[in-house]
């Protein structure tokens, strides 16, 4: 089913496709004898449209060509460079497939360490595991519940070979702090910025401290094409060899530019390409950016304010953003007293047909975590918030209607 061009498209119209229709008596009249209807389910996440994205996918296929690095992967490239401010904007197929690029241009081995929190998702690690390295698990911030920048010299020895950081729900980490020790020991940080697109740290974008920093374009973030990703490349140092691991290790976008007259194998690499039909998609969200932040910032002050009372009655703790911080008005969290708490509400919302969830389960006490010599105690604060932290519905396209009813669930 393909909706008019240009206008926004209800996926609950897909959602509704495979259900079973209402029962009816012998005349054809529907039954009378059915329970009243349910309020409808309320997801955590529902994916939106700005209504250009199947005019330009349309374009994409008229085009010819579909594979990567076509017209719209380079629209999306320049749009980000610009707005931004990088060196170089790099569609990938996923955040994940940007972060294992920044390990390669890092020439990440077997035997480095690798600074992480073990507040993230496990991409943040993983990426640079995949190259040998022991990731060298950091607590958080109680207040941002971002990387515990005080932490930073006490975890750095000799082995050190980067600093990754995570802004957690588009909240920026404290980068005077975080690169001010980094440079002083000359060690690259990466920023995963993955929640936070468009978000600022006194005035400058996320995503432009670090060398390099990683975007996600998934289905729950605010500009999506269902799974996608961009590395950002802020050290010019790193731009052409990123061209090259990102095309399978081959000089193929220097041919394309007519630098070389054939383009052959010369670094390791692999395919980290992304489609120009979702390039397409992309670009459709991408080029109304502003209006979406908009939308996403009318939503989270929503919560913030009707929820307020109800939070301070109940010790429940909403979101901190520093003065110095212009957040990406990713999500909206809650972190509850206890446990038992968190899960009673996640139970109670359930119940009314609305999904919340919670977040990440702490790195270090993980299976793989342990591995790596993680024991409890080690991270108490990440310990302590994966515990406590609830994620209520949020999306682009949510009605104040909905949020309505998730608050007054919420603070019955």
């Amino acid at each position: 089913m393909r909706p008019p061009i240009g206008e926004s498209f209800d996926f609950e119209i897909l959602n509704r496709m495979g259900e079973t229709p209402p029962r009816t008596s012998p005349a054809g009249e529907a039954s009378t004898n059915a329970s009243p209807p349910s309020p409808p389910r309320l997801p955590f996440n529902r994916p939106s449209l700005t209504g250009k994205e199947f005019e330009y996918i349309w374009q994409a296929l008229s085009a010819g060509h579909i594979s990567g690095d076509g017209a719209f992967t380079r629209k999306c490239r320049a749009l980000l460079e610009t707005a931004v401010g990088t060196k170089a904007a790099l569609l990938t197929t996923s955040c994940t497939h940007a972060l294992e690029m920044s390990a390669l241009l890092l020439d990440i081995q077997p035997g480095d360490e690798v600074i992480v929190p073990s507040f993230t998702f496990v991409s943040t690690a993983n990426a640079f595991v995949l190259r040998g390295a022991r990731p060298i698990f950091a607590d958080v911030r109680p207040d941002t519940l971002n990387i515990d920048e005080n932490q930073l010299e006490s975890l750095i020895c000799p082995r050190t070979k980067a600093i990754v950081v995570v802004h957690y729900a588009g909240v920026g980490c404290n980068m005077d702090r975080v690169m001010k020790i980094a440079r002083a020991r000359r060690i690259p940080v990466v920023e995963d910025n993955a929640h936070g697109l468009f978000g600022k740290y006194r005035g400058q974008n996320l995503g432009t401290f670090g060398a390099l920093a990683t975007q996600s374009f998934h289905e729950t973030k605010n500009i999506t094409c269902g799974e996608g990703g961009a590395l950002l490349v802020n050290d010019p140092a790193y731009v052409e060899r990123a061209e090259i691991i990102r095309e399978k290790g081959t000089n193929r976008s220097r041919f394309f530019r007519g630098q070389v007259d054939k383009y052959t194998w010369i670094d390791i690499g692999s395919s980290y390409l992304i489609s120009d039909v979702l390039a397409a998609f992309l670009y459709a969200q991408l080029e109304v950016w502003p209006e979406i932040q908009k939308r996403r910032k009318q939503i989270w002050e929503f919560y913030h304010r009707a929820l307020a009372p109800w939070a301070s009655r109940h010790q429940v703790r909403q979101p901190i953003v520093p003065d110095d911080c212009e957040q990406s008005y990713h999500m909206y969290y809650l972190l509850f007293p206890s446990l038992e708490e968190r899960q009673r509400v996640i139970a109670k919302l359930k119940d009314t047909g609305i999904t919340s969830v919670f977040h990440y389960l702490p790195l270090h006490l993980s299976e793989m975590g342990q591995k790596y010599g993680g024991k409890v105690g080690q991270c108490p604060v990440t310990e302590q918030v994966s515990d406590r932290l609830l994620r209520l519905p949020f999306y682009n396209s949510m009605s104040e209607s909905d949020q309505a009813r998730v608050v007054d669930i919420l603070t019955r």
